[in-house]
């Protein structure tokens, strides 16, 4: 998939880019805080059953651990561990081990059993969870609705980005609303691109669990791919259960499929792992080329009308538990197929806003050619530059699209490297590229 690059522009006829669980709300200046370290088993939200069979999955993985390992690798106080190694030891589950520094803990036969009987209901062996009401809570209040998004920022995060004016000021607009958004318009455009961007308006971080539990079940919902921390360092007083990321920008394309929505349940693992909407909470999910998927359009829809329309989701486990969770993200979708030809009227009333992509002005092109020049490490004189000009896009009618001057000026760097000419931009050169650019008639 092809992503333009985009150049500065004036200000004329473009923008310019140049709580509960919370001790502070959210802000642009200040990292939020992360909810507060539990206390008590109770503190937790958990039964202690689920918590001590988490506990015993450890034991059994590391075989020998200390105070200090089950706390990390469980993610909890070390007060509530050894409360729980305490009814461990009650059971004649956990037993101490010799140690000349510190306490050591492993499992007794009658703990390897029930380690094993545990994993046998479920695989998961993370970082303790937090319950599903408390994560629903937390991603309400970290909604990107509780930003302001005006033309100031836009302009300020944007900064060295060209859009074209009119999509820009929806977008901001969109922002501000509960609405997801249809871009659409031909190829190149940089409907994309713009997309993949606003997660710059979208910067404060926000803090996430690692998983979720629902009825004694765990989802696993941090996905490293998807999911990155930042680098401020936790506070002592925070619940290690979350830790802090950006917010989260989640692409997904022709491969998407229904079962892309629904919990995920692996049989030989025995893990949950949380569907693609429920990890872009808090940010921004793009569903590009729409209409290029498996599924029909009319299909995905259907899916996704509650979601868009009240900003919450239903999903089911194995088990057949249902639940429901936040839809807090913006939720966008890109297509260069006619929106008429993909759903009726009835669903694209739903789509708040949708925004067309156009092609750049003349002026704002040339502009955009130039910095891809200069960024290509090439030479490209007034009369070469007229060429391409004149002799293709204007004899030809092929729009300014903004993913023009890096293709082709690519394609001209990589003849320079290869026939080891001057970095120079000539007529010949541009004749290369456009004939290897574009598809010509046989």
């Amino acid at each position: 998939m092809t992503y333009s690059a985009y150049a500065p522009t004036d200000h004329n006829n473009q923008i310019q880019a140049s709580p509960d669980l919370f001790k502070n709300p959210v802000n642009d200046n200040t990292l939020n805080s992360a909810p507060a370290k539990p206390a008590t088993v109770s503190d937790t939200g958990l039964t202690p059953s689920l918590l001590t069979d988490l506990l015993l999955k450890h034991l059994y993985t590391q075989q020998v651990a200390t105070l200090d390992s089950l706390a990390r690798s469980l993610r909890l106080p070390g007060k509530i561990i050894q409360d729980l190694l305490g009814e461990a030891k009650q059971m004649m589950w956990v037993e101490n081990r010799a140690a000349s520094v510190q306490a050591r803990f492993s499992l007794s036969g009658l703990g390897k059993t029930q380690a094993e009987k545990a994993f046998q209901q479920s695989g998961y062996a993370g970082a303790a969870p937090v319950p599903l009401a408390t994560y629903q809570q937390i991603v309400k209040q970290q909604s990107h609705r509780h930003q302001e998004i005006t033309r100031h920022r836009m302009n300020d995060k944007l900064a060295g980005e060209m859009f074209e004016t009119e999509a820009l000021e929806a977008m901001g607009m969109a922002l501000n609303s509960t609405k997801p958004v249809l871009l659409y318009g031909l190829p190149g455009t940089g409907k994309s691109y713009l997309c993949r961007q606003l997660i710059k308006v979208l910067d404060t971080p926000v803090f996430q669990p690692l998983a979720i539990e629902i009825n004694n079940q765990i989802i696993q919902l941090y996905d490293p791919q998807v999911h990155t921390l930042t680098d401020a360092a936790p506070a002592h007083d925070a619940d290690p259960r979350y830790q802090q990321i950006n917010r989260p920008l989640i692409v997904t394309g022709g491969e998407l499929t229904l079962d892309m929505l629904d919990v995920s349940y692996d049989p030989t693992r025995r893990l949950y792992k949380a569907p693609i909407q429920m990890k872009a909470n808090n940010g921004v999910l793009l569903l590009d080329d729409l209409g290029r998927q498996q599924i029909s359009p009319a299909t995905l829809f259907n899916r996704w009308i509650i979601p868009l329309e009240e900003n919450k989701d239903y999903l089911s486990l194995n088990n057949g538990a249902h639940f429901e969770i936040p839809f807090e993200l913006v939720m966008l979708f890109s297509t260069n197929l006619n929106p008429q030809e993909l759903a009726d009227d009835a669903f694209l009333r739903r789509l708040g806003y949708k925004i067309k992509m156009l092609p750049l002005s003349r002026p704002d092109y040339i502009r955009l050619w130039r910095r891809m020049c200069s960024e290509l490490q090439l030479q490209c004189d007034n009369t070469s530059l007229d060429y391409l000009l004149n002799h293709y896009h204007d004899a030809h009618s092929v729009p300014f699209l903004p993913c023009y001057p890096r293709d082709l000026l690519g394609i001209v760097a990589d003849a320079v490297r290869f026939r080891q000419l001057p970095g120079h931009v000539t007529p010949a050169l541009l004749d290369d590229a456009w004939r290897h650019y574009f598809v010509t008639t046989l």
